[in-house]
């Protein structure tokens, strides 16, 4: 999992020989991200599912259980673990299964994890709306710090973060320009209010010598004739 140090990473747990509950919350994970595309660039961040009934979960059952639910999301990999690693790495995340006759019972969670490797939200249920897991990945991308050789995509990405709204009515996001506008206004006018300043700093430092130099003309003595 350190591969996927610096920068966010969702993470999901399946079994491959599930007929509906993994389907279905797969799909709707996938449909979620593609309705957070207005607000994040896949690119900012990485998503994970991971089969949790080895041998069955092979890297082979993976691959056909991402292509069944046509996931073509170049940032989203289907892995397969260590039999050996399952239950520590099941339980490192806090996710719970146990066997049953017809397969598993097993929580339905998406796990949000920060850039660092550290468990930032845990997002229960079937439904993964962009909005349950837009919000927390948009709070730990704000909260980000800029790289040290910032580009121009850099910027563009961050001010789609912070000028994204949720729309519960489409279920998506979508840039607000008045949003924009009033960021941009607002940036503008902080700078009109500290030239402002300045001008009156200078104007007052040029008033003050002035005082100064009169005061200093009036206390020399006057010149005397002989």
């Amino acid at each position: 999992m350190s591969s996927y140090r610096g920068k966010p990473l969702l993470v999901n747990f399946i079994y491959t020989g599930c007929f509906q509950v993994c389907p279905t919350s797969t799909r709707a994970l996938l449909e979620a991200l593609q309705a957070m595309r207005g607000s994040v660039d896949p690119a900012q961040f990485n998503v994970v599912s991971i089969g949790f009934n080895l041998p069955a979960d092979s890297p082979p059952a993976m691959k056909a259980f991402a292509a069944q639910q046509r996931i073509t999301i170049a940032n989203w990999e289907f892995l397969s673990p260590q039999a050996a690693s399952v239950d520590a790495l099941t339980r490192d995340f806090g996710f719970v299964f146990a066997p049953t006759q017809a397969g598993f019972d097993h929580l339905l969670q998406v796990t949000l994890v920060d850039a660092e490797g550290r468990i930032y939200r845990q997002i229960y249920g079937d439904a993964f709306s962009a909005d349950r897991l837009g919000e927390p990945l948009r709070e730990l991308l704000r909260n980000q710090p800029l790289p040290q050789n910032l580009t121009l995509a850099d910027i563009v990405d961050r001010v789609r973060i912070l000028c994204s709204v949720y729309d519960p009515a489409t279920g998506t996001y979508r840039v607000s320009y008045a949003l924009a506008i009033e960021i941009a206004g607002g940036v503008t006018f902080l700078v009109a209010m500290l030239w402002f300043f300045a001008l009156e700093w200078r104007e007052r430092g040029r008033l003050r010598r002035s005082a100064k130099a009169s005061a200093q003309a009036r206390a020399e003595p006057a010149p005397t004739s002989t």
